[in-house]
C-alpha cells in the first residue's frame, strides 16, 4: 500500500487540517516535504546575495560608529578641539579658530549626527530583515522536522501493527513474556 504524499494528504494526515486552512508558509513546507525538496539558502546567504554597496557601507558605518575605538578616538578629538580653542592655547600663542562656545564644533557634531543616525538605522533595518528571514527559515526547518518525525512514527506504527506487535485499538505494545 503506497502512502499518499501529496501536500493535501499530508495536511490532513499530519497536521489534522485541510490544506486550504493552512497559511502560505505551511503550504510551502508541505509542498517541499512531498517533493522531497531541500530547503534553500539560509538568512546569511540570502542577505549576502542581495547586498548592495550602500548596504555594505551602512553596515560598516554602524560597526565603526558603535565601537569603543570610535567613541574613544572621537572623545580625544573633541578634547583636543576644546584645548586648541581655549584661552590657555591663546596665552601660548596658538591661534583660536573656534572660541568658546564652539559654534563650529556644534555645527560639525550636528552634521555628523544628522548623517550617521539614518545610516545606522538603515543597517539596523537590514539586520531586522535578516533576522525575520532567519526566523522563517528556522520555523520551516522545525515544521519540516516535526512533519518528518510524525510520518516516521506513523510508518513504524503501521509496520508494528502488521507484524502483530501492537494492538491497533489500544495503541500500545502488548505485554508478553516472549517479547
Amino acid at each position: 500500500m503506497k502512502l499518499d504524499t501529496s501536500p493535501e494528504a499530508l495536511a490532513e494526515e499530519i497536521l489534522g487540517r485541510p490544506f486550504s486552512e493552512l497559511d502560505e508558509e505551511e503550504r510551502a513546507v508541505l509542498h517541499r516535504v512531498s517533493t522531497e525538496e531541500v530547503v534553500g539558502l539560509d538568512a546569511d546567504e540570502r542577505a549576502a546575495a542581495e547586498t548592495t554597496v550602500g548596504d555594505r557601507l551602512a553596515d560598516r558605518v554602524a560597526a565603526i560608529g558603535g565601537s569603543w575605538a570610535f567613541i574613544t578616538s572621537f572623545t580625544l578629538v573633541l578634547l583636543a578641539w576644546m584645548v586648541l580653542n581655549s584661552r590657555a592655547a591663546e596665552h601660548l600663542g596658538l591661534p583660536s579658530f573656534d572660541a568658546f562656545p564652539y559654534i563650529f564644533l556644534n555645527l560639525m557634531l550636528s552634521m555628523l549626527a544628522a548623517l550617521q543616525a539614518p545610516i545606522i538605522m538603515m543597517s539596523q533595518n537590514r539586520q531586522a530583515k535578516k533576522d525575520r528571514v532567519a526566523a522563517r527559515h528556522d520555523y520551516e526547518v522545525n515544521l519540516r522536522t516535526t512533519i518528518e518525525l510524525l510520518r516516521l512514527h506513523r510508518k513504524i506504527d503501521r509496520i508494528s501493527t502488521r507484524l502483530g506487535h501492537m494492538d491497533p485499538a489500544a495503541g500500545h505494545v502488548p505485554r508478553h513474556s516472549q517479547d
